[in-house]
């Protein structure tokens, strides 16, 4: 089997797992290690002795096929852009770009080299996902829908907001579950950093509404997604791998609660294995930049709300 020959750029608090990724999959070699920070490169050395550490992405470009960027989100655009004029499959964390319109210009320029773009939403892995026909009538006809996403400030990703680091998961997760919504109105606060840190946005989908509860500066880690209807209720343990559900709110007497564990599943493994996958088999991305640039459109409605102190409408 051909390996696809990779470079892993950033070796930060990401980027040190998805290199690790790389390293262990069989449908790649990696290539090169890019860092420019030097603790980092030292470390990247220590850890990957047989691995060509460099400090940037032109030095080793005409050595791979395609590149893992996991750098701080401020980088994106310009790393993917010369990496898609310079034929090379990309695989992007989130959010693709800081702007819409730079996400655009990057699907321009890879359509026109003929290349792989997948974006790094991995919520999608979970594996409860696959099994939602088991609660169709639940989600099918969903009411209420409240996804929660919750931590204690960690000092990372500090050069973008909670709604750029936290929100885009469980706004792709909301387009994923239940399609683009047709109005969005946030509430934020700027606690710890010059950029909001808690954002509570309201999704508006006519028959339906979802609520989205971001936080970096809890008392504890949370992530859960829960849907009500007139069918029951599902709620979904995202950092526990647990769900509960129950069919028979109606029913005047004690509600009977199902419960049942899923088995983990390394989502950084996984989707850097499809995107591979992708490139070998020329099929679709896991994660196209479609999907990346409608999580992006909605992180831009979600800041002109709280910006602006108003509801944004989407349709």
């Amino acid at each position: 089997m051909t390996k696809v020959k990779v470079a892993s750029i950033g070796f930060g608090h990401l980027g040190q797992w998805h290199a690790q990724k790389a390293h262990q999959l069989d449908g790649c070699e990696l290539i090169a290690i890019v860092e420019p920070y030097e603790p980092n490169q030292k470390k990247a050395q220590e850890e990957y002795p047989e691995t060509k550490i460099v400090s940037d992405i032109k030095e080793v470009m005409n050595e791979i096929d395609a590149a893992v960027i996991a750098t701080p989100t401020s980088y994106h655009y310009e790393i993917a852009k010369s990496l898609l004029e310079n034929g090379k499959h990309v695989f992007c964390e989130k959010p693709v770009t800081v702007t819409v319109e730079e996400a655009k210009e990057l699907k321009e320029l890879a359509s026109k080299a003929g290349v792989k773009l997948q974006v790094g939403h991995s919520e999608r892995c979970h594996q409860v996902w696959e099994r939602l026909e088991e609660f169709g009538e639940i989600v099918k006809n969903n009411n209420v829908a409240t996804i929660v996403r919750n931590s204690p400030f960690k000092g990372r990703a500090a050069d973008v907001g909670v709604v750029e680091d936290l929100m885009i998961h469980d706004l792709d997760l909301a387009l994923m579950l239940f399609g683009k919504p047709k109005s969005i109105r946030a509430y934020g606060m700027k606690v710890l950093t010059d950029k909001f840190d808690h954002v509570k946005a309201l999704l508006n989908y006519g028959h339906s509404v979802v609520t989205i509860e971001n936080s970096r500066n809890d008392v504890k880690t949370e992530r859960s997604v829960q849907l009500n209807s007139a069918n029951g209720i599902l709620r979904v343990d995202l950092l526990n791998n647990k769900v509960s559900y129950s069919k028979d709110i109606k029913s005047d007497s004690e509600q009977e609660i199902h419960e049942f564990d899923y088995e983990k599943r390394d989502h950084l493994y996984i989707e850097q294995e499809k995107f591979y996958n992708s490139i070998t088999n020329n099929t679709e991305e896991f994660v196209t930049i479609d999907d990346g640039i409608a999580a992006m459109e909605l992180i831009a409605a979600v800041n002109t709300s709280l910006n602006e102190n108003k509801e944004v409408n989407l349709v």
